[in-house]
């Protein structure tokens, strides 16, 4: 029998353990330029040394030294090490430096904020306003119907339960078992029919045949055929199996099409174009340019974000010895903390420079041609390049846009594996792949297309080698139908 017993021995494990430093480095790295403009508004407001600097001197790029840990005494006051005192010292040497910066005629008030901020409103007066939602333009219609005081409350409940796409999806017995008065279901439907004759036609639908068909006018072409196709056909139609229409409903192929053309042209969601709270304005974070010599320059964003400096008066009070002890130590804590900001706020602009023009580097096919050019390229080629972590271009390039003489791109967009063209022997990116995917498709015969097989072997004819499941996963990124749903049942 085997026994068991319990005994010591020392284990030597390595950890790492990032300093604060490096951490709040890394997080500026990643922000994006809005984010980070909020992050800079939000620190000015918890940290009363900092504040902005109305023009941005000249000055030499700082070094790019180690990060500096603070040592935290739990039981005392902070001790901090050597090389955070040469930090204070470097910040009073810059503060010295900048001297006629911060004399008191020349110093900006924390409002200089709100100044600062002038180009970016300046944009943003530009920007559409909020759109009108759906549940206001529907309210607005509500005089124009001969309602009864119930009657218009009841129908302004139904609009507060209507979905982003003007549906009504809870059941009408939970909405009228739910309603503050006694209410029948009937009553409830009856009230339904009139929300249902206000603009957009469609509104109010339960399920999506309802939409369509709430949309369908005696004036209609082709009424009584679409009518059925939306009730009975309407996968039918998704998976073009006009021959099945064709021998259920006794039309010829041609009407159904143009039956179909009509049917495409409906709203399927009435309610989603008030459904403006949900866009996005991209503001790119650095800008390419292209040169008379055909060289590219790299500048970053820099007028959204307000440039931020130690207010002096607050290093004055650090360094006056009369000061009393506590407010010095809470000085030092917020100084600190304000020169670890600037300073990961200039490593940010400093790597994402060299990633973009390390970027750009391998790159410059697709800028001065087309999409066709793009390169393979993995992080990892522009970590060795830029002599950084892979992690750290991952970081710098996330979330990040880049605007150039082609367009607005996303910094990811420049990275992807590839292959090997077995006929030419040069390195292809997928993304070269899948333009030829398109053109196949785009110049194949309709009435017989290539299905997935097909695309494969010619694909693989030209030099690509691809398997079918990755012609049919990059189909299916390219939102293009099955060859099923791309035949055409025209008769010839």
């Amino acid at each position: 029998m085997s026994s068991m017993r319990m005994e010591m021995s020392p284990r030597l494990t390595t950890t790492l353990k990032l300093a604060p430093r490096m951490i709040q480095s890394m997080e500026i790295l990643q922000l994006p330029i809005a984010e980070l403009q909020e992050r800079i508004e939000r620190e000015m407001q918890e940290n009363p040394v900092l504040e902005v600097r109305e023009q941005q001197p000249e000055q030499d790029e700082p070094g790019e030294g180690a990060p500096v840990e603070d040592k935290f005494n739990p039981d005392g006051p902070i001790v901090h090490d050597r090389d955070a005192e040469l930090d204070f010292k470097r910040l009073e040497a810059l503060d010295k430096d900048w001297d006629g910066h911060f004399n008191e005629e020349h110093r900006p008030s924390r409002s200089a904020v709100a100044e600062a901020g002038d180009k970016k409103l300046d944009a943003m007066q530009n920007m559409p306003s909020r759109s009108q939602s759906l549940q206001d333009y529907l309210e607005e219609q509500l005089p124009f119907l001969d309602l009864t005081p119930e009657e218009h409350e009841v129908i302004e409940y139904l609009i507060a339960n209507l979905d982003e796409r003007g549906y009504l999806v809870t059941s009408m017995a939970d909405l009228a078992a739910a309603y503050e008065k006694p209410l029948t279901v009937e009553e409830l439907e009856n009230v339904l029919d009139l929300l249902q004759m206000l603009d957009p036609p469609g509104i109010g639908a339960r399920d999506l045949k309802e939409c369509l068909l709430l949309q369908l006018t005696p004036e209609t072409p082709h009424r009584e055929l679409l009518h059925t196709m939306i009730l009975h056909h309407l996968d039918d139609l998704a998976n073009n199996r006009l021959p099945v229409i064709q021998k259920r409903t006794g039309a010829d192929v041609s009407t159904i099409k143009d039956a179909f053309e009509i049917l495409k042209r409906l709203d399927p969601k009435p309610g989603s174009r008030f459904a403006s709270d949900n866009t996005h304005y991209i503001i790119p974070d650095i800008i390419v340019e292209r040169t008379e010599d055909g060289e590219y320059t790299v500048r970053l964003t820099e007028d959204w974000t307000p440039n931020i400096h130690v207010n002096r008066k607050y290093m004055e009070l650090y360094r006056d010895k009369a000061s009393d002890p506590k407010a010095k130590e809470y000085l030092r804590r917020k100084i600190q903390a304000a020169q670890w900001l600037i300073e990961s706020i200039e490593q940010r602009r400093s790597t994402l420079e060299k990633v973009t023009k390390a970027i750009i580097s391998h790159q410059k096919a697709f800028l001065e041609k087309k999409q066709d050019y793009i390169e393979p390229l993995k992080m990892q080629e522009i970590a060795e390049q830029v002599k950084v972590h892979v992690t750290t271009i991952s970081r710098a390039v996330d979330d990040k846009w880049m605007q150039t003489p082609r367009g607005v791109f996303p910094l990811k967009r420049f990275f992807g594996g590839g292959t090997k063209n077995e006929i030419t022997g040069e390195d292809v990116a997928w993304e070269k792949i899948k333009q030829q995917l398109l053109e196949l498709i785009g110049n194949e015969d309709k009435s017989n297309p290539l299905s997935d097989e097909d695309l494969m072997k010619k694909l693989q004819e030209s030099g690509y080698p691809v398997a079918r499941r990755t012609v049919t996963k990059y189909r299916k990124m390219l939102k293009i139908p099955s060859s099923r749903q791309r035949k055409d049942w025209s008769p010839a």
